[in-house]
């Protein structure tokens, strides 16, 4: 079992930043692939990004290609989402999640946090 806990959300305006958090116990941080997803109101829950279980190999959705970045410490037990130039189509739901497979491209969820609001104004 994974426990995943989501912190850093907020309200920002557009073209400014947010760091999202998840910590994760319950397993050997670094056996599992890490992810984040988010869901807008009225929308389907959709993959963002996604990191391998070393931090050597990452993936992204076009949409936030070049204002996001996902990393991790894996002696912090951590994984980050650092989100630039937001705009309001960003604004979700964005829920941390594990897999315990390392493709990354294809993100299996195993195990999901509770998720964290992130509201960007215009």
């Amino acid at each position: 079992q994974v426990q995943l806990a989501e912190s850093g959300g907020g309200l920002v305006q557009a073209g400014g930043s947010l760091r999202l958090s998840c910590e994760a116990s319950g397993r050997t941080f670094s056996s599992v692939a890490m992810g984040w997803f988010r869901q807008a109101p009225g929308k389907e829950r959709e993959f963002v990004t996604a990191i391998s279980r070393s931090g050597g190999s990452t993936y992204y959705v076009d949409s936030v290609k070049g204002r996001f970045t996902i990393s991790r410490d894996n002696a912090k037990n951590t994984v980050y989402l650092q989100m630039n130039s937001l705009l309001p189509e960003d604004t979700a739901v964005y829920y941390c999640a594990a897999s315990t497979r390392n493709t990354i491209s294809i993100f299996r969820v195993d195990y999901w946090g509770q998720g964290t609001q992130v509201t960007v104004s215009s």
